[in-house]
This record gives C-alpha cells, structure tokens and sequence, in this order.
C-alpha cells in the first residue's frame, strides 16, 4: 500500500493542460480556445475559492464532508463509508458513458467546493488530472484510489490507447476494489479524524460484502459448461475473465471510440460458430449494434453485462447500487455459460 503522502495530496495552483493524441487536441480546444461563457465561469470560480475562507474544521464530527467522486463504484463505496456523515456526489451524470465524458465549468466549481475528490486515475479519466491541476483550493485531498491496485496492460493498442496502456477497469477485481475501499477510507480518516471509527466500520461492512460477492462469483462460475465470454463492446472485463480463469474475447478496445474493423468481426463470427456460443453480451448505455450483429450473423442470443462505470438515470433514481449491477451480472453470466 501507498503511504498516506503518496495516496492523497493537496491541489497545485491553475497551470495550461498538457495531454497527448486524440485527448490533448479535446482538451486544449476545452480549455486554451474556451467560450467567453466558460472563462466568465472559470474567472467565478478562481475568486470564490481564493476569497473562500476555510474556518470550518472537522473537530466537532458535525460539518459533513462534501466528496465528489467521478465513476459510479467510487460514488458507491464513498456513499457507503460516509453514510450520513458525508454528502457524496457524482461527477458523471446519469447515463453519460465515461470514457466519451467531457467536464463542464460547473464541474470544476463542484470540485472546488469540495472537501474530497475521488478519481481512478489517468487511463479511465483522462481529464482528470487538467481538472486537479487547475483547482486553487489548497484544502481539497485528492484521491487517486487506484493506488496500490493490480492493473492489467490493456488488451488492445491503437491511436487512442498507446502500448503502455493499462486496463481502468479496476473495481472488476473485487481484490483492487477492496484497496480502493481502503483509499477513500484513509482520506476521509484525515479530512475528519473526530468520526474515523465511524468510517472504518463502514468500510469494513462494504468490504464484506465483497467479500461475500467474490465467494458467490467463484462459487457460480465454477459450475460453468461454457468458459467464453463474448463481448460485442468495448474491453471492460478482463479483471473478472482472468479472477475466474475465463476467455473473454471483446469487438473494442479499452475505449468505445476504438470501432472494430471488418476482419475483426469476421473472426469473431468464425470463433461464435466454432465453439458454439450460445449467447453474445453487449454492453450498457452504449448502442448494442456489434453485438446484434454478432447475433444476426451465428444465431447467438443477447444478453447484458455492466461494467459499472454508469447507471441509467432510471436505475440512479432507483437506488440500484454497485453490488445490484454485479449481482445482476452473474444472473446473467450463469445464463450466457450454462452455469448451474
């Protein structure tokens, strides 16, 4: 595990964004060519957090900590550990696919305003960190939870993902999701130590009960005729194929940018009908059109699976939370791999 230097650390002042490829050119148009709207708001936000004085402490345990986190299994483990003493807040607006979400000027006044700032890193938000570099409130902690975490090299390389790229999808190891559990633990111990018993039993709860969801995966998958999970989207499940010893083979790379080729789908096809696969998985909030294709072309039936990086705003509203998606994905798994 990382020290508590190394896991959080304070906000430098504002500096010029400074990114590569296809992201470098989004995010220079966003931020050095902005609208005389955006820089209105950027102006607001630089004079309220510099005029803002920080005279509220935590040493009572009454001021709520105000977190903001930027996926929604970082929103759902940030919820469960603050509980009623946190208001947490997601930064992804329901329904939004992550990997294409661009911060708005509000977003960055959001985060200015906050006590706590979670996010998983450079891979799966690569805005983020041109966010952080501009934010002037020196008392915001910032949480990269992805610290201490086993990530896997990213099974596609193209323009968008370099070589080097590793896998974001994290939290689909419930071993890494527990050490992010441990990270937003830490930061919230040190922004308010009055209730750090408090969010240590609540951590311990959540990671029991991944504990339990990674006994119930091991337990269900291991009973499964079929060991090949087709995926006609982007490459989300690698942590839970390699956790479980499955083959998983995906029509997209990390990002849902990166569109397949016409050979790609033609092998895809071929490798359906050779081993005979029963059910082709597509993902949420994104067109299903790969997958249909897949289907039309083998016969192969349809089912869902969620990477959780989003819920519809439908399912926010409901309350369906981290371990709901997951639960409902091994439903869906034990279906697709004839699992009994």
């Amino acid at each position: 595990m990382q020290s508590l230097n190394d896991a959080f650390k304070h906000c430098p002042s504002l500096t010029l964004p400074r990114r590569e490829g296809r992201n470098k050119r989004r995010l220079l148009r966003h931020f050095i060519s902005p609208s005389p709207i955006i820089v209105s708001l950027l102006i607001i936000s630089l004079i309220m957090s510099s005029c803002q004085q920080k005279t509220e402490k935590f040493t009572t345990g009454e001021k709520k900590l105000k977190v903001v986190t930027t996926l929604f299994p970082l929103y759902d483990m940030a919820k469960n550990i603050g509980s009623d003493k946190a208001e947490v807040s997601l930064l992804l607006p329901p329904g939004v696919e992550a990997h294409s979400f661009e911060p708005k000027p509000g977003d960055i006044l959001k985060i200015n305003e906050a006590d706590v700032l979670v996010y998983t890193g450079k891979f799966m938000e690569p805005w983020a960190e041109d966010i952080i570099k501009g934010v002037v409130n020196k008392d915001l902690i910032v949480v990269n939870a992805s610290l201490g975490t086993k990530m896997i090299p990213a099974a596609f390389s193209d323009s968008a993902e370099p070589a080097e790229s590793l896998d974001p999808h994290i939290w689909l190891d419930f071993d890494n999701a527990k050490i992010m559990v441990k990270n937003i633990l830490k930061a919230f111990q040190l922004k308010d130590p009055v209730n750090r018993n408090f969010y240590e039993q609540k951590a311990k709860d959540y990671t029991n009960k991944l504990t339990e969801l990674d006994t119930l995966y091991k337990m269900t998958l291991a009973t499964c005729k079929d060991r090949e999970i087709v995926y006609g989207g982007h490459y989300a499940f690698g942590y839970l194929a390699k956790r479980y010893g499955l083959k998983y083979l995906a029509a997209q790379g990390i990002s849902p940018d990166a569109e397949p080729t016409a050979n790609d789908l033609i092998n895809l096809v071929e490798q359906i009908k050779k081993d005979k696969i029963k059910y082709v998985f597509y993902e949420e909030l994104t067109s299903p059109r790969i997958a249909e294709t897949l289907a039309n072309e083998t016969g192969a039936k349809m089912l869902q699976l969620n990477a959780a990086h989003n819920l519809s705003k439908n399912q926010f509203d409901q309350g369906l939370s981290f371990f709901d998606i997951l639960k409902k994905d091994l439903d869906n798994l034990k279906i697709g791999l004839q699992c009994q």
